[in-house]
């Protein structure tokens, strides 16, 4: 069986805290992992949550902040030191290839793995498989920042009844999903689109297009709310959302499951995200994040 789930490594802004280890989150889908903006420490986390460097398929680097992006150097001479059997490939911004460079070569060990780099320079699609394509957007941040969003494939689900009204049973329905028409029906007249599931990774930004684009009728949205909203303020002048802005966000995108994260360390009650985030009009599944933590993404509507 496929699994499709997050593993929250890291939930904390700028400064690791007591309780909050810097950012770091792996996203699997199928039997790929993908792991989002390594914060310092993401190594040791990714040993406390069980995930191994031969887990890593992808690399995704948001912007060059610390908090995003100082566990590159141990998480890449860990994928040398395991011998990781594949290729890996890293997006990042473009702009940040001298901050890469120096994290990738930070200090001296043995390259035994091929990192692939694929640096990001504009909004778009960066790969495709037969299980999703990723894209990434442009955000609003101090230094630039991209957020990443995978889009699975539409599908097919087949409707039994029509099948029986039709007659068509056991390896004839193989056949009619192969070859799309069989004695006169048509895939169209047994079945209905299967909508492809949608993730999206949305950092440190202040609200744009591209978080917009992003959120878009996704699943499962994890998103920044560095700040509460009575600090809107702040937000905007650091280059951030507050829990309520981006609660806003995931009501008109329509997403079915919100994880808020990177959290200041300036509020030590995190229900009052969920309350903020609430008051904003979310209705949808709602999850304040903790390190540690495994949210699987929802199940196909």
């Amino acid at each position: 069986m496929s699994v499709r789930e997050l593993v929250v490594l890291g939930t904390a802004s700028q400064v690791p805290t007591r309780h909050r280890n810097h950012n770091g989150y792996l996203l699997r889908w199928d039997g790929e992992g993908i792991l989002f903006d390594p914060g310092e420490g993401t190594q040791r986390q990714m040993l406390r949550a069980g995930v191994a460097a031969h887990d890593l398929n992808r690399i995704c680097v948001t912007h060059f902040h610390g908090d995003h992006s100082l566990g590159l150097a141990g998480v890449i001479q860990r994928i040398n030191l395991d011998k990781v059997p594949h290729e890996i490939t890293a997006h990042y911004p473009k702009s940040g290839q001298r901050f890469f460079d120096r994290l990738r070569y930070a200090t001296a060990y043995r390259e035994t793995v091929g990192v692939t780099e694929a640096p990001v320079d504009r909004d778009g699609p960066l790969a495709t498989t037969p299980s999703y394509t990723l894209d990434a957007h442009r955000l609003s941040h101090p230094v630039e920042s991209y957020g990443y969003r995978l889009t699975e494939p539409d599908g097919r689900r087949m409707l039994p009844d029509r099948l029986a009204a039709h007659g068509i049973k056991g390896p004839d329905v193989g056949r009619l999903q192969r070859e799309g028409s069989l004695a006169g029906v048509s895939l169209d007249d047994v079945s209905e689109v299967r909508r492809g599931q949608r993730f999206a990774f949305v950092m440190d930004t202040r609200l744009c297009e591209g978080v917009h684009a992003l959120a878009d009728g996704c699943d499962l949205l994890v998103i920044e709310s560095t700040f509460l909203d009575e600090d809107t303020g702040l937000a905007v002048e650091h280059g951030h959302l507050t829990a309520g802005q981006a609660a806003a966000v995931a009501r008109d995108a329509g997403v079915r499951h919100l994880v808020l994260t990177h959290f200041s360390q300036r509020y030590t009650d995190p229900e009052e995200f969920e309350r903020q985030a609430r008051a904003a009009g979310f209705e949808g599944e709602l999850t304040v994040a903790h390190d540690l933590l495994r949210v699987p993404v929802p199940k196909r509507r």
